[in-house]
């Protein structure tokens, strides 16, 4: 059999940048049952409503929706079950004195396939308020017309 090689992506939380400001991404393993495996070969997993947390001295990562699998049968898993990660401990140990600092949470940004083990990163985030959420897409607009008047210019299209 080949072994796989290089990173999947198979999903990604997309609104996580919009609402918080990321400080510092950290990469886990996942300890998963073999139908939570074939689910994520498939494609379909959904972070919008996940987080990490920190429970006797694991991390645990919480709220992820993995499907159940189409052809399981009664070894099935549950789609919102809880999932631990997989972290060197003084990693824990480094969130556990950040977190307890307040004003920060831990996100999941991304779940993929790497050389063949799933991995999820999960990211040190402090909230927005809705006026950084509204400077933010100033921002990203700003930097759009910027790019296509520099491509435009580029092209030689401009009169």
């Amino acid at each position: 059999m080949v072994k796989e090689v290089g990173r999947k992506l198979i999903a990604q939380n997309k609104s996580a940048r919009h609402d918080y400001f990321i400080d510092e991404i950290f990469e886990a393993g996942m300890v998963l049952t073999g139908t939570e495996v074939k689910s994520l070969r498939a494609g379909r997993a959904s972070l919008v409503d996940g987080f990490a947390m920190i429970t006797d001295g694991e991390l645990w990562l919480s709220g992820i929706h993995i499907p159940e699998y189409n052809e399981g049968s009664w070894t099935n898993h549950t789609p919102r079950r809880d999932r631990k990660l997989l972290v060197h401990k003084r990693e824990i140990e480094k969130l556990t004195g950040t977190l307890k600092q307040g004003g920060v949470t831990l996100v999941p940004l991304s779940v993929y396939f790497k050389d063949g083990k799933a991995k999820v990163e999960v990211a040190l985030a402090r909230g927005k308020k809705a006026h950084d959420k509204r400077n933010s897409l100033l921002e990203k607009q700003a930097n759009r017309e910027i790019a296509r008047e520099l491509s435009r210019r580029n092209s030689g299209k401009d009169s």
